[in-house]
C-alpha cells in the first residue's frame, strides 16, 4: 500500500459520483477548429452530436461522462494545442451541463493538463483525466512529459483546486522503455506523491483490455481509488469491476463497438446492468 507517501485523501470516487463505483461514459467530440478533419461547420453540430450520446449514457444510468477532442487527430502535443480547441470546448461543456444530471470531466488531448484546467474552471465541472502526469514517454505525438508540476500550479492559479486529477498510470499509446527501471509499484507511488485523486489502469490503446494483473498491481500499492481506463465490455466487466473502483468506458457503448460511431442506448443498459449485478469488494479486498 501507499501509506506514507502522500497525505491521505478523501475517495473521490465516492464524494464526485455519490456511490461505491462509478460508471463513466466517453463522449467523444466532433472535429473541433483548428483540427485537420474540422471542415468549418457550426459548433452547434458538434454539439448535436455529442449532446446524443449524451442523452442516451444518461438514460441508460451512467455516473459521469468525460468530453474529449477524440476527432482532433492526429493530436498535438500539450504545447501546441491552441486557445480555439480550449474556447471550443469549453463552449460546448457549457452548453452540455445545463442539458444534464451527471458528473463531467475533461481531457483534452494529447495530454493538454493546462488546457483541460482551463476548461473544467471557465465551465466548473468536477475533473480532468491526464493521461501522463507524473514520468514521461514516447508516443504518436513525440516524447511527452509528466504534467504534473505545471498543472499543480496553474490549477493554483486560477483557484481550481476543486477539480480533481484523474491520472493515468501506464498510459496507452506510448512506449515506456525510458522509465522500464521504475516497476509499477514505483510509477503508482510517482502518481500518489505527485498528488493524484484518482488512478487508472488501462490498456495499450484504445479498447485494448486492461489486464487484471495490471489492475491489481495498482490496486495493491494505492490507497487512491482505480478505475480502469480502456478495453472494458459487457463480457469483462464481472471480472475487472469486482476489482475496480469503477471504468471508463466508449468503444464497446458505440454502434457496433467503434468510437467514432454513436452511442447505442441499448449495448449501454445492457452493461450498466451487468455492472449492477457484479458485487462489489469491501474496501481494498482483492480478487
Amino acid at each position: 500500500m501507499s501509506e506514507g507517501i502522500f497525505i491521505p485523501k478523501p475517495n473521490y470516487i465516492k464524494e464526485i459520483f455519490d456511490t461505491e463505483r462509478a460508471i463513466i461514459g466517453m463522449v467523444h467530440l466532433k472535429p473541433l477548429p483548428g483540427a485537420p478533419y474540422y471542415n468549418g461547420e457550426s459548433l452547434k453540430k458538434v454539439y448535436d452530436f455529442a449532446m446524443s450520446d449524451v442523452h442516451a449514457l444518461e438514460n441508460a444510468g451512467v455516473d459521469g461522462i468525460i468530453i474529449e477532442n477524440a476527432w482532433d487527430i492526429p493530436f498535438s502535443k500539450p504545447e501546441d494545442i491552441g486557445f480555439e480547441t480550449v474556447a471550443a470546448m469549453s463552449t460546448i461543456t457549457e452548453k452540455i451541463k445545463q442539458q444534464t444530471h451527471l458528473k463531467i470531466g475533461i481531457n483534452c488531448l494529447a495530454n493538454g493538463a493546462l488546457q483541460a484546467l482551463a476548461v473544467a474552471k471557465a465551465t466548473e465541472v468536477s475533473f480532468v483525466r491526464v493521461n501522463q502526469w507524473v514520468n514521461a514517454y514516447v508516443a504518436n505525438e513525440g516524447f511527452v512529459e509528466g504534467a504534473s508540476a505545471k498543472a499543480m500550479r496553474y490549477r493554483s492559479q486560477i483557484k481550481g483546486e476543486s477539480i480533481k486529477v484523474f491520472a493515468d498510470v501506464h498510459v496507452k499509446h506510448g512506449s515506456h522503455s525510458i522509465i522500464a527501471d521504475r516497476g509499477l509499484a514505483d510509477q503508482t507511488h510517482d502518481n500518489i506523491f505527485f498528488d493524484a485523486d484518482v488512478l487508472i489502469a488501462t490498456g495499450s490503446r484504445t479498447g485494448n483490455e486492461t489486464e487484471v494483473g495490471e489492475l491489481k498491481g495498482i490496486k495493491e500499492n494505492s490507497n487512491l481509488p482505480v478505475i480502469v481506463g480502456s478495453g472494458m465490455t459487457v463480457d469483462n466487466a464481472e471480472k475487472i469491476l469486482s476489482i475496480a473502483d469503477g471504468c471508463i468506458i466508449g468503444s464497446s457503448l458505440k454502434v457496433d463497438g467503434k468510437w467514432w460511431n454513436p452511442v447505442d442506448e441499448m449495448r449501454v443498459r445492457e452493461f450498466i446492468g451487468k455492472v449492477r449485478d457484479t458485487p462489489i469488494k469491501g474496501e481494498n479486498q482483492m480478487g
